[in-house]
């Protein structure tokens, strides 16, 4: 199982559910996702994220995603964050994948689509598991305070924590992401 195939057969699998078709489950979630929630006033994205993704691509630096989910919903969700997929120089999401975040597999297909190594590539995360893989690929991440504490997200060892996509600046990726912790 992938992405949220994955999630929902193991909640079943964890509440008890006898005869779960996760793939009918996964539909039926799909449908009411990208009706009801993946629009363009509900929230998703992250403030600041289209700003620093065209400082990084005037600067001529490549942008991927590299997200767990699968990837109708990685495509509704950059629509309803307004960042149009042209921005984008690779999208790698979960469909193409056995091993998810944490593992690190998916970070370094993308930075195999890019042609950039490992090393040269800074990953932006919100999740323990993605930190977690960055990490594992050995490439160098900013961790974003969105619902984890300083203290969660240290254990997953980033090179940096700020607080939103917004407070990441050209500077932390140009230059930073190499140095430690800083607030």
């Amino acid at each position: 199982m992938k992405g949220e195939a994955n999630f929902l057969g193991g909640v079943a699998s964890v509440k008890g559910v006898e005869g779960f078709n996760t793939e009918a489950a996964k539909k039926r979630f799909f449908e009411i996702y990208l009706d009801k929630y993946a629009k363009p006033d509900s929230g998703i994205g992250f403030p600041g994220a289209l700003e620093l993704i065209s400082q990084c691509k005037s600067k001529g630096l490549k942008v991927a995603v590299a997200s767990s989910a699968d990837r109708i919903k990685v495509d509704a969700n950059l629509a309803a964050a307004g960042l149009p997929l042209s921005m984008f120089d690779a999208i790698v999401s979960a469909d193409a994948f056995e091993n998810l975040k944490p593992a690190p597999d998916i970070f370094l297909a993308a930075s195999r689509i890019l042609n950039v190594p490992p090393s040269e590539c800074i990953v932006i995360e919100d999740a323990l598991a993605g930190v977690q893989a960055a990490n594992a690929a050995q490439m160098r991440c900013i961790a974003v305070r969105t619902t984890l504490s300083d203290e969660a997200l240290e254990s997953a060892g980033p090179n940096f924590i700020r607080d939103d996509i917004g407070s990441v600046s050209l500077d932390d990726i140009l230059n930073g992401a190499s140095v430690g912790y800083s607030m």
